[in-house]
């Protein structure tokens, strides 16, 4: 089993910075997160629909500006979310005090907010992070570890292929310009067995996968059967 880090080691700084300077753009509908304020009624209704959220203990790992955060509290879970960069986290803060939503937000590795919160969660997300960091199975472990037994652990990220790399970097980054030129980068996309393998190293089970499809002419989201772009695995901690 992959051990979990106990320092803030497991962070590409660029990635950080690039993050902290679109913060205030965050909760902007038409900016750079659009695709993430689409995609969320779909990804938290499949949550929801798995995990029964209502008084749920739920952690959401690289939370950012709180999108999935907030509209998870929304759904009566208690929720904390934990990110490195620290503006999108003030962000979070603000707009969840705007909207009058409870819930928790700290400045934190998921390495190492698992040293203090062993078998403390009973239902993780990690959405859109894991192509973000050097070690994706130092995450994966982080989760596990925080996980309760029989909980469930979420994760979304983009397939490793020349069809995710047209869509994904080519489309959407530079003839649609739904996302920043260098939000991605191929080398740092997951295969589905490669993050099914890493989980399952780390007493996670597979549930349920998704896909994620897209409408370049709606510029709507839906969620499919096919994951040979973005996808998402729904898993259990046996």
């Amino acid at each position: 089993m992959h051990s979990v880090q106990s320092t803030n080691t497991n962070v590409d700084q660029h990635e950080i910075a690039r993050f902290n300077a679109l913060a205030s753009r965050w909760w902007d509908e038409n900016s750079e997160f659009r695709p993430l304020h689409r995609i969320n009624p779909h990804r938290l209704e499949w949550i929801d629909q798995l995990a029964s959220l209502e008084g749920k203990k739920v952690i959401d790992i690289g939370c950012g500006g709180g999108i999935l955060a907030e509209a998870m509290a929304k759904r009566g879970a208690q929720v904390c979310g934990i990110d490195l960069a620290g503006k999108p986290l003030e962000i979070a803060r603000w707009h969840a005090a705007q909207v009058d939503v409870k819930l928790e937000y700290a400045d934190s590795s998921a390495e190492e907010w698992a040293t203090k919160h062993h078998q403390h969660y009973d239902v993780i997300t990690c959405m859109e992070m894991l192509e973000h960091v050097p070690d994706p199975s130092s995450v994966i472990a982080a989760c596990s570890s925080m996980l309760k037994p029989g909980g469930w652990c979420f994760f979304s990220t983009i397939n490793r292929n020349p069809l995710a790399y047209l869509t994904t970097i080519i489309g959407a980054e530079y003839v649609l310009r739904t996302l920043p030129i260098g939000t991605h980068h191929y080398h740092k996309f997951i295969r589905p067995h490669e993050l099914i393998q890493m989980a399952e190293n780390c007493g996670l089970q597979l549930i349920e996968k998704k896909g994620l499809g897209y409408n370049p002419i709606t510029q709507n989201f839906r969620l499919i059967r096919f994951t040979g772009m973005a996808y998402l695995l729904a898993m259990k901690k046996v």
